[in-house]
């Protein structure tokens, strides 16, 4: 019985494009497990990908089959399309968010001390990765920017408490960056 849960399991969360939930995994398993349960099939699923060159990793919207750091090399050279690493501003740019927020525009550009090139916010918005949360009580009531679950998906994340230590925020995030465009 445990083995064809277990296969169920593995087929959803191969199936989905997106991270899967233990709520979402509870809806297809209609409430015949409880989380608890949920969350010994999923520990099951991960020791049994072992020694595999795919790895279940569990991130802020839920669990996702990737594909392990040591075999990128390959589908790198396989995929060349593939995306090319974030650009140092974009990067910056997120960092100052990830680490500040709420945070507004001017905040940004105070802190980085260069103006915001308005394509890469509008990238990150496009991408998810951030998202307007309220406004800063002052004249003209600018709007506060925080990260989304997408950002910490992007990462590799499943919480803002994962990011490295603020002194290393732009190294960190170019080594985040890679491992990100690795999976």
């Amino acid at each position: 019985m445990s083995a064809h849960i277990l296969l169920q399991l593995e087929a959803i969360i191969f199936a989905s494009d997106t991270p899967v939930s233990i709520a979402r995994l509870k809806e297809a398993f209609q409430n015949q497990y409880d989380k608890t349960q949920l969350r010994q099939f999923v520990d099951q699923l991960t020791q049994l990908q072992a020694g595999r060159s795919i790895e279940l990793v569990e991130t802020a919207q839920g669990f996702r089959f990737q594909v392990r750091a040591q075999y990128q090399h390959i589908i790198a050279q396989t995929w060349a399309e593939r995306p090319k690493k974030l650009s140092p501003s974009l990067l910056e740019i997120v960092a100052t968010i990830a680490y500040h927020q709420p945070i507004t525009r001017a905040d940004i550009e105070q802190i980085r001390g260069v103006t915001n090139n308005p394509q890469v916010l509008r990238t990150l918005f496009d991408w998810g990765w951030i998202k307007e949360s309220g406004f800063r009580e002052i004249p003209g009531r600018p709007a506060l920017l925080v990260t989304t679950p997408q950002f910490l998906n992007a990462f590799g994340l499943t919480s803002l408490n994962q990011l490295p230590p603020l002194q290393d925020a732009k190294e960190a995030f170019m080594t985040l960056d890679a491992q990100a465009a690795k999976s």
